[in-house]
């Protein structure tokens, strides 16, 4: 049935495309008749723009945008098709029933051409007001694994896990990929409101001061290290996957840290940064929260909804929220339940978080009703990015004028701290790119054109097994090392591309199936609708969904953790996928549901994955960290 059903859909395009040919003949044959004409009568009469030439496509550009135009270009096609009908009609009427078909397939090629022609509508999902809340309130429920965990005691760095039952530990080893997503997740907290810029460069600083003191070999880091002592783990090993998703990440760390200065404030983000957190408060206080609580949330919700345009308007807005967090911590300090005021620490942590960056920049602001009147005032207040509130400092500060020596000389500390800002990005953003710099020659095999899987330091050998799928977690590995001019582009070339059949759509074979191996790349890494890739990860999304339905239960099958433990009672871990999308023969009877597979397919289909994140939620897989 498959085959028979393959080769009906080949058979039907192929026969569209004979249609097409014939239906387009009369117009190729004038336009080619045209050039040769043309082309004789200056070579043997003219002598003249011999060199003169026009590309085909710069004559059909516009000519196929609407259906006059098209009948415009393609006019000899039911021309033709017209004046052969009245030839007919008048000297071979008979003849005119075999002949129409063809005739009338000229008289409506422009429509045909012009119908083929116009750009596949795409239906773009968009996500309901209340899919974005929940999927913020997630956002920073996640966030908070990184507030808990990645702290000194860590050396900065991310615990690679921490399991809840059924003892509750800490896994104090880290990996380079752990490390570049926790780097990345201190800016996407950024993004999100959850820190400040302040906060988010005395993060990564830390964390880059950590990853200066590691062992290295040949600039890469190992597979493992142990937080707590920084020593790498036996046995000292590079994994080419590793090592290519931290450089990835690094660069997008680099650009990210780079753009802060010239990056337009968007003041709503601190607005939405304390919703999310009230969000998650709420959900512990339950039905019935204390009225101080519902204060706050009023008061929130105000500021929402009036969006402060000036930094003076941010300040006096968050000096109220303030004293209302004072407040609701003072009423909820009684509860003596751990959870609640850990949050509750959270929101007062936010809102002075973001005063302090405020107070810092721009020390002025605490007695800005003693300088309203100053000359300029107004416009400092009203400054878009942070390399604009340092040039307007310098000029006022340079031209002070009618200004009293006291606004000047806030200007000045404000100015000063500015300056430091932009040294220490520098500075930070110049050692992220150095660990960029990696050698990636010793885990290339010039012979197959193809990355092994890693290298074993101690026993200085490389691993005999190859990367040669496309559709894989190396795929961004080698588009770094291409892109840095490591490798040959005959790298991406040489990666496998299998084709496997799900249904009626065409996709890549991946190993196992897994949604890490299709999507992770697209974390940092560009796609293209209509492209190879682009339709292997929308088609995956598909096969997971429909695989999910099948077994009626939540979709999202990637490698995790799962329920079998080791002599430390640790929870182990391996690959899961999908039968039909991985080379690797899956036991059917291993059936593990990943949640991050579901927040990676957020990137493809964003309202299937939200949706299928809420059941999981319904369902009580929810916890303290997402």
């Amino acid at each position: 049935g498959a085959h028979i059903a393959s080769t009906l859909r080949s058979l039907s395009q192929q026969l569209f495309s004979v249609i097409l040919t014939v239906a387009c003949l009369p117009h190729d044959a004038y336009f080619s008749l045209h050039a040769i004409l043309r082309t004789c009568w200056r070579m043997v009469f003219s002598h003249r723009h011999l060199l003169q030439w026009r590309p085909s496509e710069s004559n059909s550009q516009d000519a196929y945008q609407t259906l006059a135009s098209s009948i415009r270009f393609m006019w000899i096609a039911p021309t033709l098709a017209l004046s052969l009908t009245s030839i007919l009609l008048l000297l071979a009427p008979t003849t005119l029933l075999v002949a129409s078909p063809m005739l009338l397939l000229w008289l409506c090629s422009p429509a045909i051409v012009w119908k083929i022609s116009r750009p596949i509508a795409r239906q773009e999902e968009v996500l309901t007001e209340d899919q974005n809340r929940y999927l913020r309130r997630l956002a920073r429920k996640t966030w908070s694994f990184f507030e808990t965990f990645m702290t000194a005691q860590d050396n900065w760095l991310p615990p690679d896990n921490f399991q809840e039952l059924p003892v509750a530990k800490i896994a104090h080893r880290t990996s380079p990929t752990n490390i570049g997503l926790a780097l990345l997740a201190n800016l996407g907290a950024r993004d999100m409101g959850y820190i400040s810029d302040s906060l988010l460069l005395e993060r990564t600083n830390l964390t880059i001061q950590s990853l200066e003191s590691l062992e290295t070999y040949k600039k890469h880091f190992y597979n493992w290290y142990d937080t707590v002592t920084l020593q790498p783990l036996a046995p000292r090993y590079v994994s080419t996957v590793d090592s290519g998703n931290l450089v990835a990440h690094l660069l997008t760390l680099h650009a990210g840290l780079l753009s802060l200065a010239d990056e337009k404030i968007p003041q709503n983000r601190i607005w939405h940064g304390l919703e999310d957190t009230t969000m998650n408060l709420a959900d512990l206080l339950g039905k019935e929260p204390p009225a101080t609580f519902l204060t706050f949330r009023d008061a929130l919700d105000a500021v929402l909804k009036a969006s402060p345009s000036t930094v003076y308007e941010v300040w006096k807005d968050l000096e109220r929220l303030v004293a209302t967090a004072k407040e609701l911590h003072a009423a909820l300090a009684a509860r003596e339940d751990p959870v609640v005021n850990w949050w509750v620490d959270m929101l007062m942590q936010q809102c002075h978080d973001s005063l302090d960056e405020y107070a810092l920049l721009m020390p002025w602001l605490p007695q800005a009703p003693l300088f309203e009147n100053e000359p300029g005032f107004q416009q400092v207040c009203g400054f878009s990015s942070l390399r604009e509130l340092f040039e307007l400092e310098s000029d006022m500060i340079g031209t002070h004028g009618e200004r009293t020596p006291q606004f000047v000389e806030l200007l000045s500390v404000g100015h000063a701290h500015a300056q430091e800002r932009f040294s220490m990005i520098n500075r930070i953003a110049l050692q992220v790119e150095n660990f960029t710099h990696m050698d990636f020659s010793f885990l290339y095999n010039k012979k197959r054109n193809l990355f092994t899987v890693g290298f074993t330091v101690d026993r200085r050998r490389k691993d005999s097994g190859h990367y040669d799928l496309l559709a894989s977690e190396a795929r961004l590995t080698s588009f770094i090392a291409i892109a840095q001019e490591e490798v040959p582009k005959e790298n991406w070339f040489s990666l496998g591309r299998l084709i496997a059949k799900s249904g009626t759509e065409t996709l890549l074979f991946s190993w196992s199936g897994s949604m890490f191996e299709y999507l992770m790349p697209l974390i940092v890494m560009p796609s293209y609708k209509e492209t190879l890739l682009g339709q292997t990860c929308e088609a995956a999304v598909r096969r997971q969904i429909e695989y999910g339905d099948l077994l009626d239960i939540p979709w999202g099958i990637s490698e995790s953790g799962y329920n079998a433990f080791d002599v430390s009672i640790n929870y182990q871990y391996r690959a899961f996928g999908v039968p039909g999308l991985g080379l690797r023969r899956e036991v059917l009877n291993d059936l593990v549901v990943a949640p991050y597979a579901t927040a990676l397919s957020v990137m493809v289909a964003p309202q299937k994955a939200c949706l299928n994140l809420q059941r999981l939620s319904h369902g009580g897989f929810e916890g303290a960290y997402g």
